[in-house]
């Protein structure tokens, strides 16, 4: 029998069955070995959907592309090269010990499974870790920008959670290069006519025949027309859902649709309250505010992050004199400083401060050692766009900075191959929950969204499309025309409730719940209080939101659709961390702290992947467990005083 807790039914355990064996420096190519290969001839007659165009998307189309597959490339925006991607700033991670500073693969693997709390699979990580050095030869072939020293060798700094300088960078724009990079990849495979891109289009649904993914259901965003699109297999590149929280500094268009609606379908969802806070995003100006901005990381590799030590102390921070500030990091953690990881910093920042007095972020003592124009060549960018928000010239005043919502380690649970529990479904980068564990290290998101759709994915999926071709399904099979027909009904229902309150509204106030009781810092009481609104707020918004307009070109009605899902998703999200009573990495219960104030953790109870079961609207998800095998790394209490 099934054990029942409150709000959720503890189900069969779950494994991950394609993880390899023997010594963890092997396990990656030994897989690849392993895997089934599908021949030329037969991958031309082979189709694969790609939803997303970020790093991950656009590097996985390409490659599959690349190989002779057919390939569909979807996204929401009016290009590729508008996918969230394009917002990374500081870097990416790859052991190439170009400083000759000790890192090595191992040192990355160790140092991604010790930021993530050791809630991360050792396996996947390593792979990771091994795989880094590659994406920087692929992207360096592709022509991508990335800084250099004088002589000519490419440069690298810090970041978060690391003593190495292992961090490839290109100014403050990492981002938008290498996804320029992906993208011409993927403009190459267009014009070769491997690859059909369909820009404007969400996808709202899948397509499960016989069990397995075998297509999508999406909207055409400019004319409203509902098409369904068949393939062999189908990959989500969503990226992540921070945007439940409203504020966030994700893109306002990035939402939890399409992994939302896989999960309804089948697909486990692992660890939804596994969200990240970043420590330095520019706070907070007004109700106004519909995102917020997030100011790189890789400035705290010259900038000190401090307050006044008087907490009353209103003064511009040029007056604060240097005895009484509190450079607070420095002080807790000796040893790593401004460059610990992201949930530390986070939590130390919010001890210290309020949200209204904020934390500086002061590059005084950079200038004075570095001169001004060394500190632009490596922040220019940076430092123009915090001055067009705020007003204020941070090579004069200190930035003002506070935690923000910024990452999801959570996503759809996946395998080693990154197969998802609905066969012929793969989820790669930020949209699955595979490498980073309860805190993701700075500039390791760009690592794994290449290393998924460049290395990973194209290794594995033909191990799966080996089994092709499978059973002819067109747009008159039962599953796929009820599939459409259900989207269709949905879009209706939100235009029909013509009610009197703005979808925005909503957004507003499940985001301000969210964070109040499942950000930063959660306990029992804050949840089960979020547990009893969030249904209250969900079937108000059906029986009040105004969706004007009508079902074809309507922002709003895309809107609508993003915030009834997030509204389905809070819950869960409030549901794990509800049952996870530990405190791990982002995931921190009030309840379960040190005597410092510390993340405490509890090995013994929850040292497993939490993987939901959807089971409808309300009702009690099945929690299925994968628990973590820890054979290479020793789980510790995390130390970088």
């Amino acid at each position: 029998m099934p054990h029942t807790t409150g709000s959720y039914t503890e189900g069969t355990p779950i494994a991950d069955q394609r993880a390899p064996v023997g010594p963890i420096e092997h396990r990656w190519d030994r897989r690849r070995f392993s895997a089934r290969l599908v021949n030329p001839a037969n991958r031309r007659n082979r189709e694969v959907i790609v939803v997303g165009t970020g790093l991950a998307g656009a590097s996985a189309a390409a490659t599959l592309a690349e190989l002779g597959y057919r390939v569909r490339s979807f996204c929401h925006q009016d290009s590729p090269r508008r996918a969230h991607s394009i917002a990374a700033q500081g870097g990416i991670n790859a052991a190439k010990n170009y400083r000759n500073d000790g890192d090595s693969v191992w040192r990355l693997f160790h140092d991604t499974v010790k930021g993530g709390d050791f809630r991360s699979r050792e396996s996947n990580v390593h792979r990771l870790a091994q795989i880094s050095a590659e994406i920087i030869d692929q992207c360096v072939a592709q022509g991508v920008p990335f800084a250099r020293e004088y002589g000519g060798l490419l440069d690298t700094r810090s970041f978060g959670g690391a003593q190495v300088s292992r961090t490839f960078y290109a100014r403050g724009q990492t981002g938008q290069q290498l996804l320029l990079g992906a993208y011409q990849a993927l403009s190459r495979q267009v014009a070769a006519g491997r690859v059909t891109t369909h820009p404007r289009t969400e996808m709202l649904d899948l397509v499960v025949v016989d069990g397995r993914a075998r297509g999508v259901v999406v909207r055409d965003l400019v004319t409203g027309a509902v098409s369904a699109h068949l393939a062999d297999a189908v990959v989500l590149a969503t990226g992540g859902y921070g945007n439940v929280f409203h504020l966030s500094t994700n893109a306002k268009g990035c939402n939890a649709t399409a992994i939302w609606r896989a999960h309804r379908r089948g697909a486990l969802f692992a660890n939804p309250c596994f969200t990240q806070i970043h420590p330095t995003c520019i706070p907070i100006s007004g109700d106004h505010q519909s995102k917020l901005t997030l100011m790189s990381e890789s400035l705290r590799n010259d900038g000190r992050v401090w307050v006044p030590r008087d907490p009353h102390d209103r003064r511009p921070p040029n007056d604060v004199p240097e005895a009484e500030r509190d450079y607070f990091l420095e002080r807790m953690y000796p040893s790593f400083g401004n460059l610990v990881p992201r949930d530390i910093a986070s939590r130390a920042a919010k001890q210290v401060s309020d949200e209204k007095r904020g934390v500086h972020l002061d590059f005084a003592d950079a200038l004075a050692r570095l001169g001004r124009d060394a500190v632009e060549q490596r922040y220019g960018n940076l430092f123009q766009m915090y001055q067009r928000i705020t007003g204020d010239d941070p090579y004069e005043v200190p930035m003002r900075i506070y935690p923000a919502v910024h990452y999801t380690m959570g996503g759809l649970w996946v395998d080693y191959d990154l197969r998802s529990t609905i066969p012929g479904l793969y989820v790669i980068g930020e949209a699955n929950f595979s490498d980073h564990g309860a805190n993701r290290l700075g500039a390791s998101a760009l690592m794994q969204g290449l290393a998924d759709g460049y290395f990973v994915l194209p290794g594995v999926i033909g191990d799966y499309l080996a089994d092709a071709p499978f059973d002819p399904v067109t747009a008159d099979t039962p599953e796929v025309a009820d599939t459409a027909s259900e989207v269709r009904g949905r879009l209706k229902s939100l235009l029909a409730v013509r009610g009197d309150r703005t979808v925005e509204s909503f957004h507003r106030e499940l985001g301000r719940l969210m964070w109040d009781e499942c950000g930063m810092e959660r306990d029992g009481a804050g949840l089960r209080k979020a547990l009893e609104r969030i249904p209250e707020l969900r079937e108000e918004f059906w029986q009040r939101v105004a969706v004007p307009g009508g079902p074809d070109f309507n922002q709003e009605l895309e809107k609508a659709g993003r915030v009834a899902d997030f509204l389905e998703l809070a819950e869960l999200m409030c549901v794990d961390a509800l049952h996870r009573t530990e405190s791990c990495g982002g995931h921190f219960r009030s309840e379960s702290r040190t005597p410092e104030g510390e993340a405490l953790r509890d090995d013994a109870t929850f040292a497993y992947v939490a993987a939901w079961e959807y089971t409808g609207v309300g009702q009690p998800p099945v929690l299925h467990k994968e628990e973590l095998v820890f054979e290479h790394v020793t789980p510790t209490t995390r130390s970088y005083a």
